[in-house]
């Protein structure tokens, strides 16, 4: 994504920090904030975090974006999607992640990278963007919300996880450009 539509996008509070394509650079800091997060118990059902290696390998290299400090460089967040389906008839739908560090949560870090990656996935033509959230998940249910995602349904006892079954709310974000070709 161009470097003028990052900054546009940047909202001015988030001073000292910069918006960026994610680098293999970045690797370990973006499992450590995935590890954080998986750690909560709340961000996925997923309990460790995945090598580099198979990170890499699985996320859409277009639209993988990194929260960073501009005086240390550490990152604060990052964004990255997948596809849903190998399918061609779904080329167009992503599931994607959102994880901001824990120290630097709620300073609209995961709203930036969020602003950024539906920026860059309208630029694509991608026209779905579809997420799976726990319902503890208070704080990523009302940033997707605030974001334009709504809420499609509940997967009720989609997984085990702990030992116990969780629910799933599932989340999308259809393209405003839907339909304008």
């Amino acid at each position: 994504m161009d470097s003028a539509i990052i900054r546009a996008l940047k909202p001015a509070h988030l001073h000292g920090v910069t918006i960026r394509a994610m680098r293999p650079t970045d690797a370990d800091q973006v499992l450590e904030i995935y590890q954080a997060g998986l750690d909560t118990g709340d961000a996925s059902f997923e309990t460790t975090a995945p090598t580099w290696a198979d990170f890499d390998a699985s996320r859409l290299p277009g639209h993988r974006y990194v929260a960073a400090d501009t005086t240390t460089g550490d990152i604060l967040g990052w964004i990255a999607a997948v596809p849903v389906s190998a399918r061609c008839v779904y080329s167009g739908v992503v599931e994607h992640s959102v994880y901001v560090h824990p120290g630097t949560q709620s300073h609209g870090i995961g709203t930036t990278l969020l602003n950024i990656f539906i920026a860059s996935t309208e630029a694509a033509g991608i026209w779905t963007i579809q997420s799976g959230i726990f319902p503890e998940n208070t704080g990523s249910l009302r940033l997707h919300h605030r974001a334009g995602f709504r809420t499609i349904g509940t997967r009720e006892r989609f997984g085990k996880h702990h030992d116990r079954w969780r629910d799933v709310i599932l989340l999308e974000r259809r393209s405003l450009n839907i339909g304008a070709d």
